[in-house]
């Protein structure tokens, strides 16, 4: 015992405070000069082989200097990162990011909250930009919400709600306390985390019902009309509606009006996924629109995506906070609140959703607003869409690309399409095309298939775009693809393979 008590006591604080500070400094200069001049460097770099290497060592066994460390990171780790926070950078729908917004996660993490239990600004902070959260939708005052990783959970959490509330003692038996099967509508557009979130709540994925789409990508009304009948007279159990406010494919908004309507008329719950379209309601132009969800049971949408905020935040609100809280309040004696102390704070957040433990995420929210204040984002929001408009007629103007969807919002899927191919042809080529374009930095779309034809689909979520970056874009796909052709020609480069390959 004497042995034990004789051995010094250690800690994980730095021996030289100092150090931290020096190191403190350089990353912060390393950081802004590299974000200042981000155009300037490719898109995207390939990871060689050789770092790929170094992230199979075995665990650290003893400690190494912080600034080797660093050096590593810049090294190995940096130089490597996914590209969105580059003005080129158009792959799915991820936000780019601010200075300020990674100061904010740089204190949130000095602080280290737990940012779900206690009497501490966290919570007070997170209220507020709850609040601030349904301004910016217009919803209800007297409505709740709660901040999470993202759309995925924000979606799965809405789900939750609307089977406890339609469904009386779901909580405790779960699917089983329902007369008949669940289901659950959406168009087939909708983004593939709803499938996720039907399982998860237990309703499976054969009962979340895809609806087939119109030309324009959206829910085809009549269709859901005639499912939903037929459901209840085969002895299912309809409890929720899912409408696209901004499908991930398109960017197509489903008529949310007429949705509302029919799951009042149906009695049943409506939920919008705005994962990003539906921050598209601070602009003018779409807030007729979107105007339903100022009367959705709930919504979901990212801060990360469309108020290019520093990953991970994303948001839902309830339209009704007793049903949201009796969701998932559970009174458990190791959280019970007190009179005074560290546990007389606002009402802990698991009380709203699945975690206890969670970071202070609100931060970087309250942070970013307060720098930026509402109106300036309203104005980048239609900036992107002023520029996603502008590529798409840019595509219709050359005659070796082609449009593959109606620009509805901030969304562009077109093809390089020089002729005298067929369907198949025309995939490989695109899809060799758009590899190309990602590997030489050029600029970073994306793809996806629209009835089964391959598009580079550019999601412009991306406060650093300009209208030159999308020339150049342009301009790399027609350079690209006319290599590819003149390779083809030269048996350099073949179609005569799948595009699965």
């Amino acid at each position: 015992m004497n042995e034990i008590n004789s051995k010094p006591e250690i800690g994980l604080d730095p021996a030289n405070w100092d150090d931290i500070k020096t190191l403190g400094h350089q990353i912060i200069d390393d950081m802004v000069d590299y974000l200042k001049n981000i155009g300037n460097k490719p898109v995207w770099t390939p990871i060689p082989q050789q770092v790929k290497d170094e992230f199979k060592k075995p665990i650290p066994q003893q400690p190494a200097d912080i600034f080797e460390v660093y050096e590593e990171f810049k090294q190995n780790i940096f130089p490597y990162h996914g590209g969105n926070i580059h003005p080129k950078y158009f792959a799915w729908v991820q936000g780019t990011g601010t200075p300020m917004g990674a100061f904010a996660d740089l204190l949130a993490g000095v602080m280290n909250n737990n940012a779900a239990i206690g009497n501490q600004s966290a919570l007070y902070v997170d209220k507020q930009v709850i609040n601030w959260c349904k301004q910016l939708m217009s919803y209800p005052e007297t409505g709740s919400g709660i901040l999470v990783s993202g759309g995925s959970i924000a979606n799965i959490t809405g789900l939750i709600v609307a089977r406890n509330t339609i469904v009386a003692n779901a909580k405790n038996a779960g699917v089983y306390a329902a007369q008949g099967k669940l289901t659950a509508y959406c168009s087939s557009e909708t983004h593939n985390c709803l499938g996720k979130a039907a399982e998860v709540i237990g309703i499976g994925n054969e009962q979340l019902r895809k609806i087939p789409v119109n030309d324009n990508y959206e829910i085809d009304i009549e269709a859901l009309k005639a499912k939903i009948k037929e459901d209840r007279e085969n002895g299912f159990f309809p409890f929720c509606i899912i409408g696209n406010a901004g499908t991930v494919n398109t960017g197509a908004i489903d008529p949310l009006n007429e949705l509302l309507q029919i799951a009042k008329n149906e009695k049943i719950w409506f939920h919008i996924d705005g994962a990003f379209g539906a921050l598209a309601k601070l602009v003018p132009a779409y807030q007729d629109k979107l105007k339903a969800i100022e009367e959705a049971d709930s919504v979901a949408f990212d801060l990360h995506k469309w108020m290019y905020m520093q990953y991970e935040v994303g948001c839902v609100l309830f339209k009704d906070a007793a049903a949201h809280r009796a969701a998932f309040a559970t009174a458990v004696n190791y959280l019970t609140a007190h009179d005074r102390g560290i546990a007389a704070g606002p009402e802990t957040i698991s009380n709203y959703g699945m975690e206890l433990s969670r970071g202070f995420k609100a931060l970087k929210v309250w942070m970013s607003l307060k720098e930026h204040g509402v109106d300036k984002y309203a104005a980048m929001i239609a900036q992107n869409i002023d520029q996603a408009f502008y590529l798409g007629e840019k595509v219709k103007q050359h005659h070796d690309l082609e449009l593959m969807a109606a620009v509805t919002m901030n969304i562009v899927c077109y093809r390089y399409n020089p002729g005298n191919l067929d369907d198949d042809q025309l995939n490989v080529l695109n899809k060799e095309l758009l590899m190309r374009m990602q590997e030489t930095g050029i600029a970073a779309p994306s793809s996806t298939l629209l009835n089964g034809s391959y598009a580079i689909r550019v999601a412009n979520t991306n406060h650093r775009t300009r209208r030159e970056h999308l020339d150049e874009m342009i301009a790399g796909t027609i350079a690209i693809g006319s290599t590819l052709m003149k390779e083809h020609d030269s048996k350099l480069f073949k179609f005569d393979f799948l595009i699965s390959k």
